[in-house]
């Protein structure tokens, strides 16, 4: 690499690996697809090597361009800190908070957090998507997000864990199905009533697949699906046997429209909270991270 790489480049290139395709990317930027690409073609010269497959279904790195994101990712979020820092030394309370977390957890969990800095840091932004557990981590490894609060199982070299707590999974039915008077059940016993599974991307499935691999006993599933509030819905109607946790039913237990029943020998599940490993967190996004761990606490206290 014979000149140095503008701050730009650095920029165009990595809006181009989060969207995958210069189309995508250049409305973004708010440039022409035709410009931006000869901004990718020139950055690849100064490389001296391709940053990109192009394939029919859009751009993928190369391994150049791996290692090229993962130094930009770095410099970025950095910036991004410098920039709120110096707006903190001015009296700004402002910032910004990418969160990406489960379904599961936008009932009462999160909205508690973001109510808590809403009233205590009016100035401070949040976006909230929704992905599964292992996206969810992904993203904040690849830096397309700040934080994660989802279900692993599994540790990701690239992320630090700020905190995490155990939650038993359940059984969930209406207060009048066969099994509701039970104070906890076996796999097996829900088997002998119609099931509504998660499927296999979810983190819940990797806690009942041992208990699904054992069963011997024909099982009548009626419907397998990611979607949380719909495994909810089937098994308030009493239309199936769903497992979740006691997150994300706090007012249907509050009412007594379901009843939670701790599936013996299943994994519990494990909730997190996730940062880049090896990032310096600015002041805005260190605060929520407070608040989403003492709000993990409080919930895995009251779990227990």
């Amino acid at each position: 690499m014979t000149q140095r790489i503008h701050a730009k480049a650095l920029v165009h290139f990595d809006t181009i690996r989060r969207c995958g395709s210069i189309r995508q990317a250049a409305r973004q930027l708010h440039l022409s697809s035709s410009a931006l690409n000869r901004q990718l073609l020139e950055l690849e010269s100064q490389i001296g090597t391709p940053l990109f497959e192009r394939l029919s279904t859009g751009l993928r790195l190369t391994p150049s361009g791996e290692v090229l994101a993962r130094h930009v990712i770095h410099v970025l979020q950095d910036a991004q800190r410098m920039r709120v820092e110096l707006e903190a030394l001015q009296g700004l309370q402002s910032g910004h908070v990418d969160l990406v977390t489960v379904e599961a957890l936008t009932h009462a969990f999160v909205p508690a957090i973001v109510d808590q800095m809403g009233r205590h840091h009016p100035h401070v932004s949040t976006a909230v998507r929704i992905a599964g557990s292992r996206k969810a981590a992904e993203e904040v490894d690849e830096g397309s997000a700040d934080v994660a609060i989802s279900f692993l199982y599994q540790r990701n070299s690239g992320l630090r864990q700020l905190a995490v707590a155990p939650f038993a999974i359940g059984a969930i039915v209406p207060p009048d199905h066969p099994l509701a008077a039970r104070e906890a059940v076996t796999f097996n016993q829900c088997a002998q009533y119609p099931l509504v599974l998660p499927t296999p991307e979810i983190s819940i499935y990797e806690a009942l697949d041992p208990l699904l691999r054992a069963c011997r006993a024909p099982m009548q599933v009626v419907m397998q699906t990611s979607s949380f509030e719909l495994m909810k819905q089937m098994a308030r109607q009493g239309r199936g046997v769903a497992f979740v946790n006691r997150l994300g039913i706090e007012d249907e237990l509050q009412q007594g429209t379901l009843v939670h029943l701790p599936v013996k020998k299943a994994m519990p599940s494990l909730l997190g909270i996730y940062v880049r490993s090896g990032r310096s967190l600015p002041p805005a996004i260190e605060r929520f991270c407070q608040l989403a761990v003492a709000q993990l606490q409080l919930r895995g206290h009251e779990a227990t």
